[in-house]
């Protein structure tokens, strides 16, 4: 009786065995097929980054990274199927969404499957202070339109008309909350606010004008890059010697300058990087992302690859008996490409913004 349990023995140690070194899967959630899906596509290839370069080091402890990619196509049909998938496939965490508006949809989804999720890039304050399943790497937009107040009145700016996009209304609207608190305090005001909904057949000469009729001294765009990049080609038409400036959803590197050509010249743009730094870690990614997908990279592809290795690194010192989350929590501050990255106890981070602009085609960071 002996010798026929044996086989039997074995197979469970072989199953054990194949248990203990299964893949470790990571979700992705993204807009990739939406208009602004250079947003998207930055984030994903640096998570791609990251997991690559991991898996050749030897993966997590000895487990390979498998990266489970879904698209939400910026759209909250498709964000509730894609979400679904996602968590059905039971992923160790999931990285995304990318918007404010996607998060809307998916966040109370993860939170009521216990799914920890993180997102590089959502930085709406509706998602500040709560105790849930969702962790977030980039400052808020309070935060990052506060400093651009400053940058603007600086400069002599005093009643700047803005145009956003309603239809990523968390992040358009918290940004423009902040920026007019502080933008009046110091002295200023926004001489008019003209709202547009994201699609191929926008009126963008309609959307100036509007603000045109205000007479502002400079105008603000709160969109992704196409459409700041269309923008600016009618700011450019109508208003030749307005001084122009971009919130950091329009932070693609150089894909703003490629859209925009000679009508983004001289726009102000808000980034989430040092591009001065001369460090080997910063040097080091730059370059190893231009080698891997034969371009510059942007400001969204930095924040994805930092929240990738926050992953990795919580994930490698998490103890059977802790969540995910709890692994998030315990584990920081995370060292990022240039920023130490610190949760609080709501699973909130901050960030440092600098500020760019575009000069003779290329990005110049101001002082």
């Amino acid at each position: 009786m002996k010798q026929l349990w044996l086989p039997w023995v074995a197979c469970l140690f072989l199953l054990a065995g194949c248990e203990q070194q299964a893949t470790i899967r990571i979700g992705l959630l993204a807009g990739l097929s939406d208009r602004g899906s250079d947003f998207g596509e930055s984030v994903r290839n640096g998570v791609i980054l990251a997991v690559e370069q991991q898996n050749a080091a030897g993966g997590i402890n000895g487990r390979k990274i498998e990266l489970v990619v879904r698209d939400d196509g910026q759209d909250k049909e498709q964000a509730k199927k894609a979400a679904q998938e996602l968590i059905a496939l039971r992923p160790d965490i999931i990285i995304g969404p990318v918007t404010s508006s996607m998060a809307t949809v998916v966040v109370p989804m993860m939170d009521e499957a216990q799914q920890t999720i993180i997102s590089p890039t959502v930085a709406s304050t509706n998602f500040k202070g709560k105790d849930d399943q969702f962790f977030r790497v980039n400052c808020t937009t309070r935060e990052a339109a506060i400093q651009h107040a400053r940058v603007l009145f600086d400069r002599g700016i005093r009643q700047p008309g803005l145009a956003f996009d309603a239809s990523n209304g968390p992040f358009s609207n918290t940004w423009i909350a902040g920026f007019q608190e502080e933008f009046n305090r110091l002295g200023g005001r926004i001489s008019a606010a003209s709202g547009f909904e994201s699609a191929a057949g926008t009126r963008f000469s309609a959307v100036i004008g509007r603000l045109l009729e205000h007479s502002p001294d400079a105008l603000i765009f709160v969109a992704s890059t196409l459409d700041t990049s269309r923008l600016a080609q009618q700011a450019r038409r109508l208003a030749p010697n307005l001084p122009l400036s971009s919130s950091e959803w329009a932070a693609s590197g150089e894909a703003l300058s490629e859209m925009g050509g000679r009508a983004v010249e001289g726009l102000l743009m808000t980034h989430a990087y040092d591009r001065t730094d001369q460090s080997v870690e910063y040097l080091r990614f730059r370059d190893s992302f231009k080698q891997r997908f034969q371009r510059e990279f942007g400001s969204f592809s930095l924040l994805a690859y930092d929240t990738a290795h926050v992953v990795i690194a919580a994930l490698k010192q998490k103890r059977d008996n802790e969540s995910v989350k709890e692994a998030l929590l315990k584990y920081g501050p995370y060292t990022g490409v240039q920023q130490k990255i610190h949760f609080d106890a709501s699973g909130d981070a901050t960030r440092q913004v600098f500020f760019t602009e575009i000069r003779n085609g290329q990005l110049v960071q101001l002082k």
